[in-house]
């Protein structure tokens, strides 16, 4: 060809792009973005992305997302910020795509107006809702405090509403679908999904507030449409399925009664973990399958492959980290469990106060003869935990404070010592449920736990003794429970409910005793009475550590009572309405 025919050719003026190409084009540019970040190369996925953020929504809500993803892996404040930050400017971009509201639109819903929408529009409307779901996610990330969540929640109530009037329209018949619908689908399972599993998942009196202001949430309804949104081919899937894998592999354990679904998260998690057999993050959820079905040997290998296989994401290596420190606490062996406890005191910002708590709680089991190593002394470690606190976003974190109460013992200048830090930290996480899978494991930790209680029997008594004994009998009544001895793991709930004008600091205790009790006795099938002591744990008990968590726990146990289809279900529900 001549430069004349190569000038002629140049001058021909170039047919514009529809907006259903610029959609196609996008999608398709984000889903390879995402196939990046799946392969560990995080890096990559965003430089793929980031000279199209300003201009694209799609690119931006990604973009937001995959920051997002490594705020919620890392727990790093500062991530946290910029996760925040970047989410909120993508929330601006997609408002540029949204169709310009009149007056008149505002008295009318998109179930409406949505044949006046075009696919790009109806696209803008999920990705706007997306950010606004995702932001109220970073807010309770940052704070798992009541108030916060209600203030979080309130926020993004146009984001729910929004959820809730797509969802109406998918479902009306005069919807067309566009050529990009499994895309727009996936995104309206994604948030009616989340949305109904968060709401589910509130204390009772939460709910009912959320519920004067237009919030309602069903368990089952968020699973099903997650397990549909993660079971279609789309840009969301992918969300879909690790929502699901935290929920199944995580929020029923530290925020229900230990109860998740261990092989549905398998069948979650088996073709990502074919297709990326060296992604960290599936290695990561792959770990904490084996370790909540107690075969705890199986996950430290799942994680020490995790940090094997990716060096770029170095942040990611600590929340590995954290699950091979409780991996040698289940298996006691108190040095090894320290050294990863070390290093995330020396590498990770997320809370200085509990790691830092938690390398001088393990030097409190060693022994007498045992090398403390880099001269750390338990004694010099408590008594710097109450100057590391760290807030974020103007907040502490519940753990923290946790570990900065037990630690102020050790401010007097002769110290009572803690019978059981380590073990009382593990309860606070609900490892019980882990190692109750173990017979073996339970058996040993029920020795650790005699032999503190024989010391603490030797030792003069002190004003603390009491609380200590309480500690110790909570604990042993956890294991006794799991080895099937009943009678006697109820007698340990009961010493502490007995006892509970005697105890002068650890008024945790007491509510978490009762609501082990009401756990045994569901599992007892005597759920009348399991609802009985749930719901004067609800009423009599306030201002105590960790009150937020044992309120999620007393949620998950309503339900589990609920959800029985046996004998006494009507009195239950009469009791829990």
């Amino acid at each position: 060809m001549d430069a004349q025919s190569i000038r002629r050719r140049s001058s021909k003026k170039k047919a514009p792009r529809s907006s259903t190409q610029d959609l196609n084009a996008a999608l398709s540019e984000c889903m390879a973005a995402v196939d990046l970040f799946l392969n560990n190369k995080f890096q990559d996925a965003l430089v793929s992305l980031q000279a199209k953020t300003n201009d694209s929504m799609y690119h931006a809500l990604t973009y937001a997302t995959i920051l997002e993803m490594q705020a919620m892996m890392t727990f790093d404040s500062r991530d946290i910020l910029n996760a925040g930050n970047t989410m909120k400017e993508a929330q601006a971009i997609c408002q540029k795509f949204r169709k310009k509201s009149t007056v008149a639109d505002s008295f009318s819903n998109l179930v409406h107006r949505h044949n006046q929408l075009t696919e790009e529009e109806i696209h803008a409307e999920i990705c706007y809702a997306e950010c606004l779901l995702q932001r109220a996610a970073l807010t309770f990330l940052q704070d798992e405090n009541m108030v916060s969540f209600i203030k979080g929640s309130i926020k993004v109530r146009n984001s729910y509403q929004t959820y809730r009037e797509l969802e109406s329209v998918i479902n009306s018949p005069n919807y067309v679908k566009g050529e990009n619908h499994p895309h727009f689908e996936g995104g309206v399972k994604l948030g009616v999904g989340a949305f109904n599993l968060a709401l589910s998942l509130l204390p009772t009196r939460i709910v009912r507030l959320l519920e004067f202001v237009g919030f309602s949430g069903n368990k089952e309804h968020g699973l099903r449409q997650l397990q549909e949104g993660a079971s279609v081919y789309s840009f969301r899937s992918v969300l879909c399925t690790m929502l699901l894998l935290c929920y199944h592999t995580f929020m029923t354990f530290v925020l229900g009664t230990g109860k998740g679904n261990v092989e549905e998260a398998e069948k979650l998690l088996k073709p990502y973990l074919a297709r990326y057999p060296k992604g960290a993050i599936f290695l990561f959820f792959a770990g904490r399958i084996e370790t909540i079905r107690g075969n705890i040997d199986g996950a430290i290998r799942r994680f020490e492959e995790c940090c094997e296989n990716q060096q770029h994401w170095k942040e990611f290596h600590h929340m590995c980290y954290w699950e091979l420190m409780w991996c040698f606490t289940y298996k006691r062996q108190w040095k090894v469990a320290y050294f990863y406890a070390d290093l995330l005191s020396k590498e990770n910002t997320w809370s200085k106060a509990t790691y830092v708590y938690m390398k001088a709680a393990y030097l409190c089991m060693f022994g007498p003869e045992d090398y403390k190593p880099f001269g750390d002394d338990e004694v010099a470690l408590f008594r710097a935990v109450p100057s590391l606190k760290l807030k974020i976003a103007g907040k502490s974190l519940p753990t923290e404070k946790f570990a900065i109460r037990k630690s102020r013992r050790y401010l007097s200048p002769s110290p009572v010592p803690l019978p059981v830090p380590v073990l009382e930290m593990m309860y606070v996480w609900n490892g019980y449920a882990v190692i109750g899978k173990c017979p073996d494991l339970t058996e040993g930790m029920l020795k650790s736990l005699a032999d503190a209680e024989a010391a603490l029997d030797r030792s003069p008594a002190t004003d603390l003794l009491v609380d200590d004994q309480c500690v110790i009998k909570l604990l042993k009544g956890l294991c006794l429970k799991y080895l099937g001895k009943i009678p006697e793991a109820e007698d340990h709930f009961l010493y502490i409910h007995l006892n509970e004008k005697k105890i002068k600091y650890d008024h945790y205790l007491i509510p978490n005793a009762l609501l082990e009790l009401a756990l045994l006795y569901l599992d007892q099938d005597r759920r009348e009475d399991a609802v009985k002591f749930l719901e004067r744990v609800k009423q009599n008990y306030k201002n105590y550590s960790m009150e937020t968590r044992t309120h999620f726990r007393i949620q998950a146990a309503l339900h589990q009572a609920k959800s029985s289809p046996e004998n006494g279900i009507h009195s239950v529900e009469a009791e829990v309405s």
